[in-house]
């Protein structure tokens, strides 16, 4: 731990941003043994299902977590730039946005797509780390709840990897499969300026800044403990519980 994060001196901005950044450096999801199998190509058509599927339910509540956090934003300013994030994943019509992008991704790796909305093939683990990230936005400080959406900092240079490995390593993946990840290059920016801007103005104290950092950790756990989900029943041991997604064969 950096000692300033024991003492009881307010970071500067700045420092308060590295901090932030030195989590994502050692607790974000890239670093999963799944993901990494999954920007290998190593991974079976099946496993690669499993992941869109199980991803599915985690995009389509985005939206509601976002929804819960605009109810409690006090300007039109600030809800104006915040639903701009419900308006990327819900999209602005029918066929648009980020979760209809996601369904095209999930049937470009031969999934149903009522199967997929019906979200009846997630894994249990899924299932209750998503909805512990929705809870958390609703239920604590609006601050810890822009805090956790931080982990955008990370992705876009590992977008780009995915996007990357999994065109090289997967014949049954083309560039129209992965049309999801194209905006988050751009969106995903856009969001952190907003999000690490509010939060460096706004955590005004020590226990605000330590409850930030918290929060940020909170949503690595809430990704990771996706992955982990995935690898148990899917890669090591591949103990599929009852009611989840058996791809064809098993």
């Amino acid at each position: 731990m950096n000692a300033d994060l024991g003492s009881d001196r307010l970071l500067a901005p700045d420092k308060l941003e590295a901090e932030l950044r030195a989590i994502g450096a050692v607790r974000y999801h890239h670093l999963h043994p799944f993901h990494k199998l999954l920007h290998a190509g190593k991974l079976t058509r099946a496993q690669v299902q499993a992941w869109a599927l199980n991803r599915y339910y985690y995009q389509a509540m985005i939206p509601i977590k976002d929804a819960h956090a605009l109810v409690r934003l006090p300007t039109s300013e600030l809800r104006r730039e915040w639903r701009r994030r419900i308006i990327d994943h819900d999209g602005d019509g029918p066929g648009k946005g980020g979760i209809e992008r996601w369904l095209k991704l999930a049937e470009g790796v031969g999934l149903d797509r009522t199967y997929v909305q019906s979200t009846e093939g997630i894994l249990p683990g899924t299932r209750f780390a998503v909805e512990a990230y929705v809870n958390f936005v609703r239920d604590r400080p609006i601050l810890e709840g822009i805090a956790s959406s931080l982990t955008e900092m990370f992705s876009p240079d590992i977008i780009a990897d995915r996007v990357r490995g999994m065109l090289a390593g997967y014949s049954f993946i083309t560039e129209e499969t992965l049309a999801y990840f194209t905006p988050r290059l751009t969106q995903a920016p856009q969001d952190v300026d907003f999000a690490l801007g509010y939060v460096k103005q706004h955590a005004t104290t020590r226990a605000d800044q330590e409850a930030v950092l918290a929060a940020l950790r909170f949503k690595c756990d809430v990704l990771w403990a996706q992955l982990d989900a995935l690898h148990f029943a899917y890669v090591e041991p591949g103990l599929i519980p009852p009611g989840a997604f058996v791809p064809e064969g098993k």
